[in-house]
């Protein structure tokens, strides 16, 4: 394995279209959503440890859950947890791990990937992981993984890439970034043929993104770039304190991504989702033959169909008569929705703040 790969794992958000089995204390990246004996952040770390050395795999993550990191990946070295001292969206974490990482090797090359993602086809996603780790080494350029559409999901965002002329094999240069669009947009799109769903993941040399940051940046960089020589010392836990409330809540995609002139992407296809969504797990597990996906040990069903039900495993559902709905329940929260719905369950747990307080949350 090459010492100069690195990876970090994002691992601050909160889940919250995930509720009630994702709350604030216990998100879903520390969830077995899908029953696969494994939950998302480990399922993550382990696949990065088949190519990328483990002392140099990192987890960015919130204060409050550096404990829960800890305890679901063993194999992870306690320096290598990063915690933020408050949520600011992407591009201040990976300016973060960015300098941190640049201090110990100048010639770093660095994936970042969230923690939550469900991935099927590991050796496809090794194979083109690698490809961007080789394309970073011998170009200026930043690289994100983009994923064929399949349909036309309103619940991602779009990357536009020059179809006609790659840079190198499967590697081309990147037109437009798109967030969510309306249906009409997001059909229009997958007709176009030149629309890739974005993925998050990105590959690049830490020294080309720390260079963007600067360019594109430059009061985030400032902020870091003063405190750098506090990183990977006893002062740095002090540093971050004073650097977080001086960064604005920015995501890499609004930073950095839109803004710079060397963006390629490498179309793919490895079982990628990103489970953001009840219906994300509901098309990733398995279906009994009226098309329920149940996750639970002791679920009945009668005269239901294409459900997605998830219960404790010690606890008896009688389900009799529902169609597209989404069944949750959990030891104090049962939720029950329409699947058409599910983009609603943030407001549902917002109107559950407000007249219930933050015990269910």
């Amino acid at each position: 394995m090459n010492k100069n790969n690195y990876v970090a794992i994002i691992a601050g958000g909160i889940g919250s279209r995930f509720w009630p089995k994702s709350r604030v204390g216990y998100p879903k990246q520390f969830l077995d959503i899908l029953n696969t004996g494994k939950t998302l952040i480990q399922d993550t770390f382990s696949r990065f440890q088949e190519f990328i050395p483990t002392e140099n795999i990192f987890v960015v993550t919130s204060n409050e859950y550096a404990e829960l990191v800890a305890e679901q990946l063993p194999d992870i070295r306690r320096e290598n947890i990063v915690s933020e001292p408050s949520r600011k969206n992407t591009a201040p974490c990976i300016a973060y791990i960015s300098f941190k990482i640049f201090n110990d090797n100048t010639d770093a090359t660095l994936i970042i990937a969230p923690a939550d993602h469900l991935i099927l086809d590991n050796t496809t996603f090794e194979q083109t992981c690698k490809k961007a780790i080789d394309f970073v080494q011998h170009h200026d350029a930043l690289v994100t993984l983009g994923i064929k559409p399949t349909y036309p999901n309103t619940g991602y965002g779009y990357i536009q890439y020059e179809t006609d002329t790659a840079v190198e094999d499967n590697v081309f240069k990147v037109r437009t970034f798109t967030e969510k669009p309306n249906l009409d947009l997001a059909k229009t799109f997958l007709s176009s043929g030149d629309f890739l769903w974005n993925a998050g993941i990105f590959i690049w040399k830490v020294g080309t993104i720390l260079n963007k940051f600067e360019i594109h940046q430059p009061k985030l960089y400032e902020i870091f770039a003063a405190e750098k020589d506090k990183l990977n010392t006893d002062a740095e836990k002090e540093a971050i304190e004073r650097i977080y409330p001086l960064c604005s809540s920015i995501s890499i995609d609004y930073a950095v991504m839109e803004k710079a002139d060397n963006v390629h992407v490498i179309p793919s296809s490895f079982g990628w989702s990103d489970l953001g969504t009840w219906t994300s797990g509901y098309d990733n597990l398995e279906k009994d033959y009226l098309g329920n996906a149940i996750a639970g040990e002791k679920v009945m069903v009668i005269d239901s169909t294409q459900c997605m039900i998830s219960a404790p495993h010690n606890k008896l559902l009688v389900l009799q008569g529902l169609h597209d709905f989404i069944i949750v329940d959990t030891e104090d929260v049962l939720l029950i929705c329409k699947k058409e719905k599910e983009q609603e369950i943030k407001e549902y747990v917002a109107a559950v703040k407000r007249n219930v307080g933050d015990q269910f949350l």
